[in-house]
Parts: structure tokens; C-alpha cells; sequence
């Protein structure tokens, strides 16, 4: 919500006079240690574009909730709040899209946020994120996919050492784990996933000198109470 300060006085300061010019246009990330996706020379860029950068006009026409609106739209902004200072500036507070999972396709590549929407796959997100290959519905991304990666990224074990998802068809995901010759993991469906990582840890825990290296190809999750190893 955009908040205008007209009138009266504040702290010793007037406060903002619609007849006076706006002197500067701030912007303050809240999660820019984590993350820096954007710039304020691109989103400067993108009000004088629209021609509705604040700064030199008289303060009765800037409109905060088109600038809002402006940014808001940026690919890589969440949230977006403008508001005027007692000396004739304006202020926009942001917060950036967060990353969940990264989807590549044979046709496309994005990123699914933290709020399940579909985002840029650009240079600048670097997020270390779970990675699906293959053949990826937009549905099966937000809802599935998602829940596996919300999953995924909370649970301290598996984050380290799954490196990516190949969906073949929403009944046949295969499971690649970091390091080399290890074997590929046949997850099935992504139904019961919770349960079928805690068997294969407890096989691979249980049995660490037989999966270390390349006796078994193939570790499949899809039968009840056990896991099936090939060579």
C-alpha cells in the first residue's frame, strides 16, 4: 500500500508540499544481502521509460501507485512499496522473487519461485536450487516438483547429495546423486517420496561399502519396504 505524507509538521520538518519538486528517488531491498537481482539503474530505466520517474516533477503528479505498479512488474521484484519523505522524496521498498526450483525442458528453462510462479531464468540467479530435467508440465513443476523441492531443501541429508531430477513421465523420475559413479536412483512417481528417501538412506547407510562405487547401476525406490539394487 503507497502512503503520501501531505502537510503539518514532523520531527522539525515540513512535510511534503505538493508544489515543491521531488528531489530524489530511493530504493532499499530488504533481502539484498542474500540476493541482488536487479539494479537501480534498470529500474530507473523502467519508470523514465513508462515517463514516470519521480525525480524534477512537482510532487501533486507523482503518482506513487503507478510507480509501484511499474516495478512491481519487474521480473525479479516480489513486492513493491513507494512512499514520500518529509523532504520531498521518494522511497520504494522491495523484496526480490526468491528461487525453488529450476526446471529445464527441451524446450524451455525457468525457475519456479517461493510463491509457486513461474520466473526468469536469468544470469544473475545463481541460487543453489534443485535442478528437473526432462519432460516437465507447467502443473507438474508448481505442484509437485515444488513440494519435493520444499521438502528437499529443509532436509539437511538429501540436499547434499541429490545433484538433479530427469522426469521421463510423471510415473518415471530418475534420481542422479552428487559425486561420480554413483548409481542412478529410481524414484517412480513422486508419490510417498518422503518414504522412499528414508529406505534408500538407510540402505546406503546399512550397505556404504557396497554403493560406493560401481557394483550397483541402479538403486529402485518404486517397491514397498525395500530397495531394489542392480548391477
Amino acid at each position: 500500500m503507497a502512503l503520501m505524507l501531505i502537510g503539518a509538521m514532523v520531527a522539525g520538518y515540513e512535510l511534503t508540499s505538493t508544489a515543491a519538486p521531488c528531489i530524489s528517488l530511493r530504493y532499499t531491498i530488504e533481502d539484498a544481502d542474500e540476493r541482488m537481482y536487479l539494479t537501480e539503474g534498470e529500474l530507473n530505466a523502467l519508470l523514465r521509460a513508462e515517463g514516470i520517474y519521480p525525480v524534477g516533477q512537482m510532487m501533486n503528479t507523482v503518482s506513487l501507485h503507478r510507480i509501484e505498479r511499474s516495478i512491481g512488474h519487474h521480473p525479479m521484484v516480489r513486492t513493491a512499496e513507494c512512499y514520500i519523505t518529509p523532504r520531498n522524496e521518494v522511497w520504494v521498498q522491495l523484496t526480490q522473487r526468491v528461487p525453488l526450483l529450476r526446471i529445464q525442458t527441451p524446450h524451455e528453462h525457468y525457475i519456479i519461485d517461493t510463491d509457486r510462479r513461474v520466473m526468469q531464468a536469468r544470469a544473475v540467479v545463481k541460487d543453489n536450487v534443485p535442478v528437473v530435467v526432462g519432460n516437465i508440465s507447467p502443473g507438474m513443476a508448481t505442484s509437485s516438483l515444488s513440494d519435493f523441492a520444499e521438502w528437499l531443501q529443509s532436509n539437511r541429508y538429501w540436499r547434499k547429495h541429490i545433484h538433479h531430477l530427469y522426469v521421463q513421465n510423471p510415473y518415471m523420475i530418475y534420481v542422479y546423486l552428487c559425486g561420480e559413479e554413483k548409481p542412478r536412483v529410481v524414484m517412480g512417481s513422486m508419490r510417498d517420496y518422503e518414504h522412499k528417501f528414508a529406505k534408500l538412506r538407510a540402505f546406503i547407510e546399512d550397505g556404504a561399502d557396497e554403493t560406493s562405487g560401481q557394483q550397483y547401476r541402479e538403486l529402485d525406490l518404486r517397491f514397498k519396504g525395500q530397495v531394489v539394487a542392480r548391477k
